[in-house]
């Protein structure tokens, strides 16, 4: 556990010095204000209250930018050390690669923490300004954090394994980008013109829910897709899996963070500094 502490707190201070905590928690901050702002004129014609309008939209930002932010935050955590020759120096100390592992994903882990907590902080404290404390509704907003973490985790994860397969940091900038665009964007757009194309047959009502659930994204999406009497805020592909096993959505979003880690911590075992 030292050792763990140890690169922990070493990852940070990298963190720090790259300006990477800064820029994850001006993204955060900076996006929720202008979507909690924006979101507040229309609640009260909609018959909703303003933090629950809020939470909505900046579901849809972190779908996109968690991701985004993780696996920044990632991808070169083993191939830059690679590059700049500090992995060789780091295992000749008593620490296994789990532990450099390990360590580095609690640092930034602990980055994205501090970013999304900034800015759901944010939305709380503007969505109270607006509409004062009656009758508003926190349990959203925890939801919304826990699962945000599970999904930045997840992409953690997903950056480590990028990173421990490649052996130029250009390569691995260039991979987790089209992992990203696959994974928040191509997928649904695939999904949406499957569903199309089926009209209605087996896959729509066998395979695509499965499919839907497999990406952690989309699962995501779903754990926190407004209740029946917010329907009218929700559009698109979630619209179509509104039956989806909600202990399915938990399931993938939960195992993806381990899944993801197990196949890094595979692939860094057979990194050669």
């Amino acid at each position: 556990m030292t050792s763990i502490l140890s690169v922990t707190r070493l990852e940070l201070l990298i963190a720090r010095r790259n300006m990477w905590v800064a820029t994850s928690v001006i993204l955060m901050a900076l996006f929720t204000t202008v979507l909690t702002l924006a979101g507040g004129a229309p609640s009260g014609a909609l018959g909703v209250e303003p933090l629950t309008l809020a939470v909505t939209s900046i579901t849809t930002l972190s779908v996109y930018l968690v991701p985004l932010i993780g696996l920044l935050l990632s991808f070169d955590a083993i191939v830059g050390e690679t590059e700049r020759g500090t992995l060789a120096l780091s295992l000749t100390y008593p620490l296994s690669r789990g532990e450099i592992l390990l360590g580095k994903f609690v640092a930034h882990f602990l980055v994205l923490a501090v970013a999304i907590g900034v800015g759901l902080g944010i939305t709380v404290a503007l969505s109270i300004w607006q509409a004062g404390t009656t009758d508003m509704t926190y349990a959203p907003v925890l939801k919304l954090f826990i699962t945000a973490m599970a999904l930045g985790a997840a992409f953690l994860g997903i950056g480590y394994l990028v990173s421990a397969m490649v052996r130029q940091t250009g390569v691995a900038s260039g991979i987790v980008i089209i992992v990203w665009l696959v994974c928040v964007v191509l997928y649904d757009l695939g999904l949406l013109g499957a569903l199309v194309a089926d009209d209605g047959g087996t896959f729509t009502k066998v395979v695509f829910p499965w499919l839907l659930v497999a990406n952690p994204a989309d699962a995501f999406r779903l754990i926190n897709m407004p209740t029946e009497n917010l329907a009218v805020l929700s559009s698109g592909i979630g619209a179509a899996a509104a039956g989806s096993d909600p202990l399915h959505q938990v399931f993938s979003l939960l195992l993806w963070p381990v899944f993801a880690l197990f196949l890094a911590w595979l692939a860094f075992r057979k990194v050669e500094p």
